[in-house]
């Protein structure tokens, strides 16, 4: 009995273009969130979509953030961040945070500190305040594993979808 192997393209060794990469992820859906941090230079956000959780004994979650983002220097100083899971009519608070070279926090922005000094956002489905345990280096991002230290939740209220390049609800 014969057996043939498929071919692979050349960039199979080395991963495949990143065209196909962002066509392949924006066919998987996934939870909007916000990451909002300061490390004592005034509050920094970004939208994610690489919320995960990690680990229930210690509770720990992880998220992707882009080394060329504004964001990035800020979180990398960070000791602690939050988690806001933005709610189904939050699209422009998702959009506001996901758009570079504007002030995110400028009005019609609402938000607040926790006791502890954390930005968190008016308004959110829930929140989660982390301190950062580790950054990995992965590619043009880092992998930041946090714990979670705290944790409010609006029950009943329906998630911030991104699918396909655009915004959904359930």
């Amino acid at each position: 009995m014969t057996v043939t192997v498929p071919s692979f393209p050349a960039t199979a060794a080395t991963g495949i273009a990143p065209d196909r990469f962002k066509q392949a992820f924006r066919r998987y859906p996934a939870g909007v969130v916000v990451v909002t941090a300061d490390a004592g230079h005034g509050p920094v956000g970004f939208t994610a979509t690489s919320l995960a959780s990690l680990s229930l004994d210690p509770p720990l979650v992880s998220f992707g953030i882009g080394t060329t983002t504004s964001s990035w220097p800020h979180l990398e100083r960070a000791d602690t961040a939050v988690v806001n899971f933005l709610g189904a009519e939050q699209r422009s608070l998702a959009t506001t945070f996901a758009t570079s070279g504007i002030d995110r926090f400028a009005a019609p922005t609402g938000w607040r500190r926790l006791p502890q000094g954390e930005p968190v956002l008016d308004g959110v489905a829930g929140w989660l305040r982390l301190e950062i345990e580790q950054t990995v280096p992965a590619g043009d991002h880092r992998i930041v594993i946090a714990r979670v230290v705290d944790s409010w939740l609006d029950e009943g209220r329906s998630p911030l979808l991104f699918h396909n390049g655009t915004y959904h609800t359930l």
